[in-house]
């Protein structure tokens, strides 16, 4: 038997806990650091939005000599205004991406750059996308976040309770929010392969948390009638007896996606894969952490501000009062000595 799965399997039966919920507070202030952070990238610099959002066109010369330096004072000669991104795709390919503009300047940046790389018009991959378009699309991502931030709260509320549903919802926002930050600090463009890339993450984030709900829900369905931990000493030990395979899970999911991210994206400079790798990887990471030590606590907050589960925590305290004293009793009298010698019988003459 493996390290791990020995670990686990202590993890399991309650030989060894964590407190993950009495350190609440240290997780918490994790991820209130990286929120922070993510409101500064957003507040200083934004998200990049693609022309998918925000509209423009969009010029891809294929020559391998074509550099970035060389396509930029290419557009920047004909005086284009509005801001100028130009990309390197793969080996042989470099994009340039403007704002809306008209026929007669779309043509004139095509003649500079064919006339700067010595290719022809025709070999210029061209993409206009108007601004109406752009808030269509816009339009249909919020909705289809929000669409989904509503079923899964119904689904939750029916399969579990709804302040499951609550603390879910809670890590999910989380998620999505540190995501976004980080998009927004390493400066990637918002296309709607990344607004996939949030979905999927959304979904696996809820996959990673249900299966902690689900322990929880098992280990909490008898608990007053028992009255031998809290709430949070049940959800403590569902925590401990989930981490292993959450971890495991995230691991097998985090590899394929890392390979898209650094060998696809990175080595082979497979552009159009980083918007979706890099969402997916953050989004993965973000998500095992919230399932593990931010919806379980959240959760344990909600639930033992009830009335039942406060009178659940008072009988758990005096029945812990109880054995202690009844120990502590038995000490003082002797009765946890070994059994006394009894005094020999003499046999008959």
């Amino acid at each position: 038997m493996s390290k791990l799965s020995g670990i686990g399997g202590r993890l399991y039966r309650g030989e060894t806990s964590v407190d993950f919920l009495g350190k609440r507070r240290r997780w918490y202030s994790i991820s209130a650091l990286f929120i922070l952070l993510s409101i500064a990238a957003l507040s200083l610099q934004g998200l990049h939005l693609g022309i998918e959002f925000k509209g423009g066109s969009s010029f891809t010369v294929n020559k391998a000599s074509a550099t970035i330096e060389d396509a930029r004072s290419a557009v920047e000669a004909i005086g284009i205004p509005g801001e100028i991104i130009v990309q390197k795709i793969g080996t042989d390919k470099v994009r340039v991406q403007t704002a809306a503009l008209e026929t007669a300047q779309n043509n004139a940046v095509q003649d500079s750059l064919a006339a700067k790389f010595g290719v022809t018009i025709e070999s210029i991959d061209t993409q206009i996308v108007g601004p109406s378009w752009g808030k269509e699309i816009t339009r249909k991502a919020l909705y289809g976040l929000v669409g989904f931030l509503i079923c899964v709260m119904l689904y939750l509320a029916m399969a579990f309770e709804p302040k499951m549903s609550i603390a879910a919802i809670v890590a999910v926002v989380h998620d999505v929010f540190i995501t976004v930050g980080i998009y927004a600090l390493v400066g990637f463009d918002v296309t709607p392969a990344t607004v996939i890339g949030f979905l999927t993450i959304l979904g696996y984030s809820l996959y990673d948390t249900v299966v902690v709900f689900d322990k929880i829900r098992e280990n909490t369905r008898t608990l007053a009638a028992t009255s031998k931990s809290t709430y949070s000493q049940a959800t403590n030990l569902a925590v401990n007896q989930t981490i292993v395979r959450s971890f495991n899970t995230s691991l097998i999911a985090l590899l394929p996606v890392g390979s898209i991210l650094f060998v696809g994206a990175g080595l082979l400079g497979a552009g159009t894969l980083k918007d979706l790798s890099l969402a997916l990887f953050i989004g993965l990471a973000v998500g095992t952490y919230s399932s593990v030590f931010i919806a379980p606590p959240v959760l344990a907050q909600l639930r033992e501000k009830e009335p039942e589960m406060i009178a659940l925590a008072k009988r758990v305290e005096a029945r812990a009062s109880s054995n202690s004293s009844v120990k502590t009793v038995a000490v003082a009298s002797g009765e946890t000595r070994g059994p006394r010698n009894q005094p020999k019988r003499k046999g008959r003459k």
